[in-house]
């Protein structure tokens, strides 16, 4: 049975949603197609008449894990619009981020799988990287929008292990002084 241009467009939309959520919770190789497909309430059968490939599906669910991420920054300082940066660190540097895994930082959850992956899914990557790097420098330091600040890099980088780390163990207190230390270490950044 055909399906109409825009029921075939929403079908895209929610597999590259659902990948979005499933490779941060399994990483891009822990989940085959067929589980995938099946998550988005679809058959294997029409992954390839929707993604020339699973790296192709790599990307795009990556980018939308990235503009995930990026909606999340920005709720986080609408909430506390006269401390933006404090705003971010409250909600990244938080043991509740820790335990969304599947909704949670790309960066964190997918890093590492990024990194092994083509230059498609590195650039994905790299858009996501440069977008969180820009919001941070102009929460940093706004003086210089050209490029991302050496401030804003070891903010993110920062931001990110920590949070990479806190994943990582079973101590909740470990997790817990693995935040709070890096959440102290980039408000003397941002002091500066």
């Amino acid at each position: 049975m055909r399906v109409s241009r825009a029921q075939a467009e929403a079908n895209h939309q929610t597999v590259i949603n659902t990948a979005s959520e499933l490779f941060r919770e399994h990483g891009f190789d822990g989940i085959g197609l067929k589980d995938l497909m099946k998550g988005a309430g679809l058959t294997q059968g029409g992954f390839y008449k929707q993604f020339a490939s699973k790296e192709d599906l790599i990307a795009q669910a990556s980018a939308r894990a990235m503009e995930k991420a990026a909606e999340r920054w920005t709720e986080a300082v609408e909430k506390t619009p006269e401390a933006p940066l404090e705003a971010v660190i409250g909600f990244y540097l938080s043991p509740e981020h820790v335990e969304e895994r599947a909704k949670g930082c790309p960066m964190v959850a997918l890093g590492a799988d990024a990194a092994r992956q083509g230059p498609e899914v590195k650039a994905s990557f790299e858009a996501g990287v440069l977008a969180h790097l820009g919001r941070l420098t102009g929460m940093i330091d706004a003086a210089d929008q050209d490029r991302p600040s050496d401030e804003a890099m070891v903010t993110l980088s920062l931001m990110v292990g920590a949070m990479t780390l806190a994943r990582s163990v079973n101590d909740k207190a470990l997790a817990q002084d693995l935040l709070k230390a890096a959440a102290d270490q980039v408000g003397q950044i941002a002091a500066g």
